[in-house]
């Protein structure tokens, strides 16, 4: 049966063309040959893509479109259609380590030629790549091997590759049963692990983030299993990317039913695994060895792979699992709870705020175990955290790599909040709790309102409920009613002083219609103008392992900066000393990752400079004689600019070269960057008045509930307060 024409919207248009989806509009009305709609709606029109190509073709805007795009589009027309994932994964791997001069052989081979030698590089890779033994391409698989290609030469990582080939197998959430970890969250539960670990196991390793985490920590043997096989494809691929010289194992298949590495211990476990799942083994399963603290209910699964986890651990080893806040507390899973919890197996539970990952509307936790020692030491409490307060209320998700396979809901990759989550703050919060309760849990000091250590037997009753915020209690009876109230006093203040800004901000009005149609400008590529000397572009080094020794102590600007407005807030500690750009003034900074809301751009001042350059953002550097700052990050920060030169599904990186910038005589760019600076004062300024308002209403609910504050008084009859008419 043939294959259904592949449709493209006007935004996909606008990816492959390389233009604004305004260009692509403007073609539509000013074009009479511009292929006609072939389905969709009036509102959303789609257009067959073919004809699409044939017409960009004809006017030399076929080869504009960014390499990973070009590889997207052409998986789309293949007739193999998603099938061919599986295929090219390892076979990106293999183009990856090739030299550039080897790519660049391979891009001038016959297509009889290209085939087969791709057919040998996938051949040498059986024994490291899942399902890579059964790969064979044939002629029709041309156009799809050199798509590939010309995107690893473009992106040498093979990260960009990678992506795009994940992307038609993992798109679908909800029907793939897979969702993006953040790499922040995957590097704080690699660090919850005590360190130094060799070893290091993920029984559902996703695409290989937790994996990836341990390596950064040092691990130098990865094991790795994945029940769904083009996961299990991706994870190995990445790992052997990134990891080159740790020993990697990855192996397909459900852990729970055939563990691919029966027998095998390691110094820790790692794991983001699915929840939600009755059909995980139950009845086969019933009389397990792995089994210790009790057979897991049909509706647990998540304390099968608690055990599991635990099974796999020496003596003294620990496992940390990300789980759904229900395992600490349905009643189902009591009896397993109650005996983690008396064997001393279960060490903490931290709590994370809504948006942390997927499903996004959910806290999820953290559970910390420790496979106890026969002559260990006995451990008679239990760590509590709740990170929701050092994270912000109402965060939206700083969005990431890697992904974890679970069962649930929301595909979403990001919340609907007003200001980002503060990974910095929760990292700093769970990790130092954590830290001083393992280091010395009797002398371990609570924290009201963040983290609590809760005896054993006080666990130890007819629910068993681990939820923290069942034993974190945050009370500011501590606090002596004068000073709440002196502390509300301030912040209202505060408030009121923002809300004057803020009325300020909103005055601007200096603007007007452009006519009855948009301007329509001639654009050059960032690239273009890098290359034409007009600004110069810089990004932090990704390797963090120099030999010119660790950046000094001094303050990182981070993407979550930018679309916060805050100054710079990250850790210097993972960047290399040469390998970090210094930020000046005037200086325009891009977040190198889309979504989540917030900013996308702005221009470095005086409090910014000096910072070293984050790792996720791109520094566009302008030459003042010929471009003015704010009118560049107005327009590099515009949502449909942004959307152009991005590549991704759930996570959309910005490729900088792409982005677009109208080519105006510089006096008229003053005019615009003057409008973009003030929209910018407009934003900062709403944004301190929410969290200002926020702040002044939990204080002073919190010191009414708790008896810190009360209400003042009516007044007295005849006091002039009110009157009324006689």
């Amino acid at each position: 049966m043939p294959q259904p024409p592949a449709q493209v919207t006007a935004a996909e248009i606008s990816r492959i063309a390389g233009v604004t989806r305004a260009t692509v509009s403007n073609w539509r009305r000013r074009h009479d040959d511009f292929p006609a709609p072939s389905g969709g709606t009036d509102s959303s029109p789609l257009y067959d893509l073919v004809d699409v190509q044939k017409w960009l073709g004809a006017r030399g805007h076929a080869s504009t479109a960014d390499p990973a795009e070009e590889l997207r589009t052409t998986l789309r027309l293949h007739p193999g259609g998603g099938g061919t994932t599986g295929a090219l994964l390892p076979l990106a791997l293999a183009t990856a380590r090739r030299t550039p001069e080897e790519r660049t052989a391979l891009a001038g081979l016959s297509d009889a030629e290209l085939v087969a030698r791709a057919d040998r590089a996938v051949a040498d890779l059986a024994e490291l790549v899942p399902g890579a033994e059964a790969v064979h391409f044939a002629a029709h698989d041309v156009d799809v091997l050199r798509a590939l290609l010309r995107c690893v030469q473009d992106d040498a990582s093979g990260e960009a590759a990678l992506a795009v080939l994940a992307e038609r197998e993992l798109e679908d959430s909800a029907a793939s049963g897979t969702y993006r970890t953040p790499v922040q969250l995957a590097d704080l539960v690699a660090r919850l692990a005590p360190g130094p670990y060799a070893q290091v196991l993920d029984p559902a390793c996703g695409s290989g983030s937790l994996l990836s985490a341990a390596a950064r920590r040092g691990a130098k043997v990865l094991y790795g299993q994945d029940s769904v096989p083009v996961q299990a494809q991706r994870s190995a691929v990445s790992l052997l990317l990134a990891a080159p010289e740790a020993d990697i194992t990855v192996r397909a298949g459900d852990s729970l039913r055939a563990d691919a590495f029966g027998g095998v211990t390691v110094d820790a476990v790692l794991c983001n695994p699915p929840y939600g799942d009755r059909d995980w083994g139950h009845d086969e399963l019933a009389y397990d060895a792995r089994w210790a603290y009790g057979v897991p209910p049909r509706a647990e699964s998540e304390l099968a792979w608690v055990q599991h986890a635990l099974s796999h651990l020496v003596p003294g080893g620990h496992a940390v699992l990300l789980l759904p806040p229900a395992t600490a507390s349905r009643a189902s899973g009591r009896r397993v709870r109650m005996e983690l919890v008396r064997s001393g197996a279960l060490r903490a539970v931290v709590a994370l705020p809504p948006g942390a990952a997927a499903p996004f509307h959910v806290g999820l936790q953290i559970w910390v175990l420790r496979r106890p020692e026969p002559a260990g030491p006995a451990h008679t409490s239990v760590l509590f955290v709740d990170t929701s307060e050092a994270a912000g209320a109402g965060a939206d998700t700083a969005t990431g790599t890697g992904t974890g396979t679970r069962t649930g809901s929301t595909a979403s990759g990001t919340r609907t909040g007003r200001t980002p989550l503060d990974w910095t703050a929760l990292t700093e919060t769970a990790l130092t709790q954590w830290s001083a309760f393992a280091k010395d849990p009797d002398a371990y000091a609570d924290e009201p309102g963040t983290a609590r250590a809760v005896p054993v037997v006080d666990l130890l009753d007819d629910v068993v409920d681990l939820s923290p915020a069942r034993h974190v209690r945050a009370s500011r009876t501590d606090i002596a009613p004068a000073e709440l109230a002196r502390e509300a006093d301030e912040v209202r203040r505060r408030l009121v002083a923002g809300a004057k800004s803020l009325g300020r901000a909103a005055g601007y009005d200096d603007w007007s219609a452009a006519g009855p149609a948009p301007r329509v400008w001639r654009t050059a590529t960032a690239s273009d103008l890098s290359r034409g000397g007009a600004l110069t572009l810089l990004r932090t080094a990704p390797d963090s392992k120099g030999s010119a020794g660790a950046a000094p102590v001094t303050a990182v600007l981070t993407g979550m900066d930018i679309a916060r407005g805050t100054a710079p807030s990250g850790d210097p500690s993972g960047l290399r000393a040469d390998g970090a750009p210094v930020i000046a003034a005037g200086d325009v900074l891009v977040r190198a990752v889309a979504g989540g809301g917030g900013a996308m751009a702005r221009v470095a001042d005086d409090a910014d400079a000096g910072a070293l350059l984050g790792h996720q953002v791109h520094l566009f550097r302008p030459d003042p004689a010929r471009l003015d700052p704010w009118f560049l990050a107005g327009f590099l920060g515009a949502e449909e600019n942004i959307a152009s030169a991005s590549t991704g599904s759930t996570v959309l990186h910005v490729s900088p070269g792409r982005l677009r910038v109208p080519l105006l005589p510089l006096e008229e760019q003053r005019r615009y960057g003057e409008a973009f600076r003030r929209v910018h004062a407009l934003r900062t300024e709403a944004a301190r008045a929410t969290e200002l308002a926020e702040e002044t209403a939990r204080l002073l609910v919190g010191g009414l509930t708790g008896g810190g504050l009360v209400p003042s008084a009516p007044a007295a009859a005849g006091s002039g307060a009110s009157t009324e008419s006689a």
